[in-house]
This record gives C-alpha cells, sequence and structure tokens, in this order.
C-alpha cells in the first residue's frame, strides 16, 4: 500500500519553541510514524501544526471547549471522521502550548521532544477521528498511540 501523503504546515504562534525547521522535523516524523503504522493509504492529504503558548491555548480551550484553563494540545477536525475511515484532501488543525508541554515533560520526567511527539501523535489521531470519551475509545486509542511511539522508539507514555 502506498502511505498517505500530508503536506504538514507549521506555524509558530508564541512561546519558546525551537526553531519552525525543527519542529517541522519533528512534526514529520511523528506524523510519518502514525501514516505507517495506521496503514493510511495514499490521499494527499493536509495537516496544519500550530505551536503557541498557553495564554493563547487557554482562550482555545474555553472557546472551543468551555474550559478556561491551558491544555496541553487541542485538535480541529475539518471533517468528522471515524478510526479507519480514509482521510480526505483536508485534515484540520492541532495546537499544542509550549509551557504545559514543557511542565508535563518535568513533571513525568520525560525527554521534552518526546513527549512533544507523543502530543503530535495524540493530536494527529483526534482529526483522524479517534477519541478517549469513554473506556474504549480510549483503549482504542492508546494503542495506537503506544504502537506508534513504540516504532519512534518512545516509552509508552501511559507507563
Amino acid at each position: 500500500m502506498t502511505h498517505l501523503t500530508i503536506s504538514i504546515d507549521v506555524g509558530v504562534e508564541a512561546g519558546d519553541w525551537a526553531g519552525e525547521d525543527e519542529l517541522a522535523a519533528l512534526s514529520r516524523r511523528a506524523v510519518d510514524a502514525a501514516v505507517a503504522r495506521l496503514g493510511l493509504g495514499d490521499a494527499g492529504s493536509e495537516l496544519s501544526i500550530v505551536f503557541t503558548d498557553n495564554e493563547a491555548m487557554r482562550v482555545l480551550n474555553a472557546q472551543w471547549r468551555g474550559k478556561d484553563k491551558p491544555t496541553n494540545v487541542l485538535s480541529f477536525p475539518a471533517f468528522p471522521l471515524s478510526p479507519g475511515d480514509p482521510p480526505g484532501p483536508m485534515l484540520g488543525d492541532i495546537v499544542i502550548a509550549f509551557e504545559t508541554v514543557k511542565s508535563e515533560a518535568e513533571l513525568e520526567g520525560k525527554p521534552f521532544d518526546d513527549h512533544l511527539r507523543h502530543l503530535v501523535v495524540h493530536g494527529f489521531l483526534h482529526v483522524l477521528g479517534y477519541d478517549h470519551e469513554n473506556d474504549t475509545d480510549a483503549e482504542e486509542m492508546e494503542a495506537a498511540e503506544r504502537a506508534i511511539l513504540a516504532d519512534m522508539g518512545i516509552a509508552d507514555p501511559y507507563s
């Protein structure tokens, strides 16, 4: 099977992030690992990943989820999908907050880049229709995350 080709638009909006090229390479590796693990066919899709800070994330989280606090990652699928559905040309947007990623990595004793790759994968799975609103869906999503991260040599984030 030819793997899905995804154009990734990376933007640094705010926060003490590394350079855009480094973030693009990290994002590409995480998305490519997910595409390979999930066996997605070629659809020529587009994805946007925005790297920002806690304040911008707090505003988005309040506006879209009714939670007036920052979070690590938010995903905005362009179209509703269910896991296993073929993706269309537009996948959607992933937004990641620097301070939250940094503090979580430090608190959990994880390398920053490993935690960031996990969150890119997590956000990517959301735009593909995965969710964790109930135990069954959470188990499916976490199993996919574990496998994708293992393919990149990253330890199980849930153990």
